[in-house]
């Protein structure tokens, strides 16, 4: 999809034809849409198409009619009825007169700057749009993280009353979209100390507090992403250790019941085979009353096992 933007007194507007000043929106293109672009702009088609590989790295790129910078975005997949959060390249191109915006898919970083709702926003400012991206950038990452950390809050009062399968996965799901975030917003760190030293973009006096303001979101993201990181970390291996747990208590009541099924088991095994009458060593075996006796004989040492068993050191 290929839109177009121009600002137009104080307004973004949406045009139909490109013109100096103007912002070039490719979500998810076609070769078409992208063989154009390059046309028009004089953009090498492997540059526009790099981030359409959501395993392209973080980096600024100078070439000699304009400057690609690539930075991670967060953004939503849906899977078994879950939001499930990831990372995809973002591509800025800055040319000497529009700025281009290449992603794989039509991600919600950009939808405030199309609606005209971002304050101060104007699409021939091109150094500062490129830092209203980053900040919103930031901003959503910080969403996000705080919508993960809700989320582990709900996991964590569902894994004390159910231990199932669905639960476990879940929050490894959830440790390794942290670790995808952590490593997204390292490399885009790195990304904006090379945009302060690069004397191509130019820096207006009252960007500076913007680009203050981007470092500082950015490096919060950094250090939420830590701190999830960490208790979810701790947090798997504590559950790990209830879930062995919860099986040693389960191994140790099968094992009182195998134990004190196993002496009714034996006392009846050997009446089996030689209950016969008037067999010589086997007691109350001429009786009409040793059957009854012989069940309650073997109830009773049944319970003195259980009543041993419940109070030994072993079984505690």
């Amino acid at each position: 999809m290929l839109r177009m933007f121009s600002t137009v007194d104080g307004q973004v507007r949406q045009i139909s034809k490109p013109e100096n000043g103007s912002w070039l929106a490719l979500a998810d293109p076609t070769d078409v849409e992208l063989a154009t672009v390059s046309q028009e702009t004089g953009i090498d088609l492997a540059d526009l198409r790099a981030p359409l590989d959501d395993e392209e790295r973080s980096r600024v790129d100078v070439e000699d009619d304009y400057t690609m910078i690539i930075v991670d975005i967060p953004t939503v997949e849906e899977r078994s009825g879950r939001d499930w959060y990831e990372t995809i390249p973002l591509s800025i191109i800055v040319t000497k007169t529009m700025i281009i915006t290449v992603c794989m898919q039509d991600t919600p970083v950009l939808h405030p700057f199309m609606e005209g709702t971002i304050r101060g926003f104007n699409t021939f400012m091109r150094s500062r749009f490129i830092l209203q991206i980053l900040y919103r950038n930031a901003t959503m990452y910080l969403r996000y993280l705080r919508i993960i950390d809700r989320e582990t809050d709900k996991l964590e009062l569902r894994l004390r009353h159910s231990m199932q399968n669905r639960e476990i996965l879940m929050l490894l799901e959830l440790s390794k979209t942290l670790v995808y975030f952590n490593t997204s917003l390292k490399s885009n760190e790195i990304v904006m100390e090379k945009l302060m030293t690069l004397t191509r973009i130019k820096q207006y006096p009252e960007d500076e507090d913007l680009l203050e303001d981007v470092i500082t979101e950015n490096k919060q993201a950094i250090e939420m992403a830590n701190i999830y990181s960490g208790v979810l970390a701790n947090m798997t291996d504590a559950f790990a250790s209830i879930v062995s747990n919860n099986l040693n208590n389960v191994m140790r009541i099968f094992t009182m019941i195998s134990i004190t099924l196993s002496i009714p088991t034996l006392i009846f095994s050997m009446y089996g085979m030689n209950f016969q009458q008037g067999m010589i060593g086997m007691p109350l075996s001429d009786s009409k009353w040793g059957f009854l006796v012989i069940v309650l004989l073997a109830c009773v040492l049944a319970g003195a096992v259980i009543w041993f068993l419940t109070r030994s050191r072993l079984f505690k």
